[in-house]
């Protein structure tokens, strides 16, 4: 029964973000159709922020309301409106409504609303949920939650989204563009046509809702899974501990209440801090919040927004490699932890900064666009790809760590996490819109046609 709850747990957290990883693996296809044009992607980072009322909800619940609130019907509601939303879009994606002297997608931004709703409060009930189950399927989860943006951008591979190639065309007279000049055979980017509809993905976003429904459902309701644990008595025990927590009971010792590392006596008695279990100091836990903050900026809007500036300028097979890859990493990153579940704050400081210094590499590349460094070269080519994946598997795996040491700290403890995850993927879309989208700061290049100096 091991197995069979850890695909559980893996099918649950694919559900937390698969809709909208799916809505941006989709636009290549979809923005041609719809009057909003390119103009969607800055909408939609508006509409995500907007749709973190719901985590600011649940975790107000949580902080004036202790107890009160249960995860299950949140998360039931939550999934059934995501399956629906899914649903709808396939077949409204490309509805026009006309007002305000226009028209408008209303059904598409009202739909990636609800979406971003669902996957936003994702991170703030499917976390403390885990609680009610064994530690180790918490990894599991994580590695779900990395595949939900693996699984989208595999399927928009296999429909054939964005793939583009360089053909030759005559041109009717000579003409200048940038610092070079086209004569008799200028090579045009030519988009290869989709294998299958939008509402086909759509489709199967749905679908993979309701896996994630499903999965949510056993994990509640099936008789084995149930029954383990019951008789490990994780239910009962987090909730417990949970009300130890809020009380800041430091007296009270139970064995469910010791950390999963053989700490000596006094150090699980001695608390250093009244929050979750007191396992460690304010300065420590400022420390592992802003890391959780930063580390998920970077990862969830800083870099993401500037992925196109960055590899596009190599060429398209560089950009799907990075984009592939990068996405591979991080469940890889997760299936890492589940074995080597390092808790040392030294090594997530380390990691931290390193992945840090890769996203730096990343950024420069995306500023000095449409001509980076050695873009006449194949070096650069897998160096930006490189970058991506040791970027994404460095700060994964940062990720995957503090949710374990915040699991360890009890329910609380990750309610706060998935606040904060929330927090630092607000912060970091809302420092890049003005830079992308209002001030264009970066420009991008043309595979096909951009003319650097050698």
């Amino acid at each position: 029964m091991s197995l069979f709850t850890h695909v559980l747990a893996c099918l649950f957290g694919i559900g937390s973000w698969v809709a909208i990883n799916g809505m941006w693996v989709e636009l290549p296809l979809i923005v041609p159709s719809i009057p909003e044009g390119w103009y969607l992607p800055s909408y939609l980072t508006i509409i995500i922020q907007m749709a973190n009322i719901g985590p600011l909800f649940i975790t107000l619940m949580h902080r004036f309301k202790p107890g009160v609130l249960d995860e299950r019907p949140v998360i039931y509601t939550i999934v059934t409106v995501g399956v629906l939303a899914t649903f709808l879009l396939a077949f409204l994606w490309n509805h026009k409504s006309t007002f305000g002297g226009g028209k408008h997608s209303a059904a598409l931004l009202s739909l990636s609303f609800l979406l971003s709703v669902v996957d936003c409060t994702s991170s703030v009930t499917f976390l403390p949920f885990m609680m009610r189950l064994q530690p180790r399927y918490l990894t599991t989860y994580f590695i779900g939650e990395g595949l939900s943006g693996l699984v989208p951008a595999l399927v928009a591979l296999i429909q054939g989204v964005g793939v583009a190639h360089c053909k030759n065309a005559s041109a009717i007279a000579n003409f200048s563009m940038g610092n070079s000049s086209t004569h008799d055979g200028e090579l045009q980017t030519h988009y290869q046509p989709a294998n299958f509809s939008a509402q086909g993905f759509f489709l199967f976003l749905s679908a993979m809702m309701l896996v994630c429904l499903g999965a949510f459902l056993l994990l509640n309701l099936h008789p084995a899974v149930a029954r383990e644990h019951k008789s490990k008595g994780y239910t009962d025990d987090s909730q417990r501990v949970e009300k130890i927590d809020i009380s800041q009971s430091p007296n009270s010792e139970t064995p469910e209440q010791r950390p999963m590392l053989d700490f000596p006596v006094d150090q699980v008695i001695k608390r250093q801090s009244s929050f979750g279990k007191g396992t460690y100091s304010r300065i420590e836990l400022l420390f592992i919040f802003v890391v959780l903050a930063w580390v998920n900026a970077l990862t969830n809007a800083v870099l993401p927004s500037v992925q196109s500036y960055s590899c596009l300028p190599y060429g398209n097979q560089a950009y799907h490699l990075a984009a592939t890859l990068s996405s591979v990493a991080n469940p890889v990153a997760c299936f890492i932890a589940m074995f080597v579940p390092i808790r040392s704050l030294v090594l997530m400081g380390v990691l931290t900064v390193t992945g840090t210094g890769f996203g730096a590499y990343i950024m420069a590349m995306a500023a000095l666009s449409p001509c980076p460094l050695l873009i006449n070269h194949d070096l650069g080519a897998a160096l930006i790809v490189i970058t991506w994946v040791i970027f994404v598997l460095t700060l994964s795996y940062v990720k995957v760590i503090i949710g374990v040491i915040l699991r360890d700290e009890g329910h609380s403890a990750l309610v706060w996490c998935g606040a904060v995850v929330q927090l630092g993927s607000m912060l970091g879309a809302l420092s890049m819109f003005p830079l992308v989208s209002v001030y264009g700061l970066f420009q991008s290049g043309d595979p096909c046609n951009t003319k650097c100096p050698s």
